[in-house]
């Protein structure tokens, strides 16, 4: 699979652009596009000029989700060429910034802080956060929103989306056709943030949008899971070469979380999300003041409609302990 590389030092490092290139129909295409700034325009330049084309060539851009360090750059290359941006229909006004789908969401991360009990000093180093990095997500684009099953021909290449929240509301794979294994599977895909090589995708903190993201999330893991693809190509590093034990690692460790969580309020007591992110986590700063209690929250809202916690007051309270965190998570 032809990749750029690109830098990243805002989120989880290393994103990848994928060219998909028809030499016969002079089709182009890209799955993701990186951030919004100086050093990642520059390579992403370089690397399309490398293979003998520029921004305006581009026919059309595959997005896996909104993030910035996915979908910063499309609406400039769109602008350059008129390239058709495609992604999931829950995260296309977010992709168009849309000013009541921004607002909804900033309101929901704001009534998630406070629901959470982040104290205001650190909700205002995430404010001056968000605002400070506000450059790197480049100007709207002009989606055309896509759902799950959507087949599109781009790049000479047939990808079938399917639908894969958890991490974000319109988190999508893209399967590849031409790779499809002897019983009509796909045996590869495009999997954006839904599973990565080193680090766990973040939920709960990464899309505030997103009800009961720890289910859902455990859903996604799973079906992917029964997908049983040989290789998958992820938004950050490396290619995946077991794709279905990396799932099947990344569900363990949410277990793992959830008895983690388990532990705090057993041995603390009664607490409210930012108080047991700090327990699992630590000194907090940046983007990670909202991942690491949305995390936590996931896990805390996660056992509270298992019927394993009560929420009263802002906080949590252990009602008994479970035995089996499989059967939960």
């Amino acid at each position: 699979m032809d990749r750029i590389t690109l830098g990243n030092e805002e989120f989880e490092g290393r994103n990848n652009a994928y060219v998909l290139a028809d030499d016969e129909t002079d089709e182009l295409a890209l799955v993701d596009t990186g951030v919004a700034t100086d050093d990642i325009r520059t390579d992403l330049r370089d690397g399309l000029a490398e293979r003998g084309y520029e921004f305006a060539d581009v026919d059309d851009i595959v997005l896996t989700h909104f993030h910035v360090d996915h979908a910063g750059l499309a609406g400039e290359i769109q602008r350059e060429g008129g390239a058709t941006v495609y992604v999931h229909e829950a995260d296309a006004p977010l992709i168009e910034q849309d000013e009541a789908a921004v607002a909804a969401l900033e309101d929901r991360r704001e009534e998630l802080l406070e629901e959470w009990g982040l104290p205001e000093e650190p909700r205002d180093e995430l404010r001056s956060f968000l605002e400070g990095a506000a450059h790197i997500e480049g100007p709207p684009a002009k989606p055309t929103p896509i759902e799950d099953g959507t087949v599109l021909e781009v790049g000479g290449r047939t990808l079938e989306t399917v639908h894969a929240p958890g991490h974000a509301a319109g988190l999508c794979c893209f399967e590849i056709e031409e790779g499809a294994s002897t019983d009509g599977t796909a045996s590869e895909a495009f999997v954006g943030d839904t599973v990565l090589p080193v680090y766990t995708p973040n939920v709960g903190g990464a899309d505030v949008r997103v009800d009961r993201p720890l289910e859902k999330y455990a859903e996604t893991l799973r079906s992917f899971i029964d997908r049983e693809y040989d290789r998958v190509w992820p938004g950050h590093r490396d290619p995946i070469e077991d794709p279905s034990e990396r799932a099947g690692t990344i569900l363990e460790h949410h277990r793992e979380r959830t008895g983690n969580v388990l532990d705090v309020l057993e041995e603390h007591g009664p607490a409210d999300a930012w108080t047991v992110s700090a327990h699992l986590f630590g000194d907090l700063e940046g983007i990670h003041i909202v991942h690491g209690p949305g995390e936590a929250y996931a896990h805390l809202d996660h056992l509270r409609h298992e019927g394993v916690l009560e929420y009263d007051d802002g906080e949590y309270r252990l009602l008994e302990r479970p035995t089996d965190l499989e059967a939960l998570v």
